[in-house]
């Protein structure tokens, strides 16, 4: 049975590339410090209205150790989180926030080396008040996210694996590395030209 957290071995740009755009987060969804490890992990799904944090706060105290916190806000007005919540977040063992929206107390998540992935930072925090469900399908960066889907974040961004199709991405995604490792620069300059070549060719390119 494959774990979430063997695709911690797996790029994102070769999941992006098995997977397509549909379940690759917008490029605002980036890590706010660096370099940043590359977490991966079965996701905990959270909504937060605007100007609320408060499921947030609830699902640090309850993700499993390893989850991948990920939020519906798309607040950019006030925080989600700080220093202190991330601390206990990695305390807890949770690999990552990832966030469509903000956070606050930046330098002290870098400092814990916590990752958090989200559209940025503002110092001012939102209320605790919106009771809403925990583990449904949000929208995070404009992809669906189920809880159980696998997420995998680096610095290239964030990718979601369906979870019913995780052994066929994994499967799949050793493959081509192992094929690409295989392959010298050589090879691989000498096919890609052929490919380029052709493909003018096809457009009536002369030159």
């Amino acid at each position: 049975m494959t774990t979430a957290t063997e695709f911690q071995e797996i790029p994102t740009t070769t999941l992006a590339d098995l997977l397509g755009r549909g379940q690759v987060m917008d490029l605002g969804i980036r890590p706010l410090w660096g370099p940043v490890p590359r977490v991966a992990g079965p996701a905990y799904t959270v909504s937060c209205p605007p100007g609320d944090n408060l499921m947030l706060h609830a699902a640090v105290h309850r993700a499993p150790a390893g989850s991948v916190v990920v939020v519906e806000s798309g607040d950019r007005d006030y925080a989600l989180a700080g220093g202190n919540v991330c601390a206990v977040a990695r305390r807890r063992g949770i690999a990552a926030f990832v966030a469509d929206g903000v956070i606050r107390d930046l330098a002290e998540v870098r400092e814990a080396g916590f990752p958090v992935f989200a559209r940025g930072v503002i110092p001012i925090p939102g209320t605790k008040a919106a009771v809403r469900p925990l583990n449904e399908r949000v929208r995070c960066g404009g992809v669906a996210v189920d809880a159980g889907d696998v997420v995998v974040a680096d610095e290239e961004g964030v990718v979601v694996v369906p979870a019913a199709r995780r052994e066929e991405i994994l499967a799949a995604a050793r493959a081509r590395l192992a094929k690409e490792a295989a392959e010298s620069l050589d090879a691989w300059e000498a096919a890609h030209r052929a490919r380029i070549d052709e493909i003018l060719a096809e457009g009536g390119f002369e030159g």
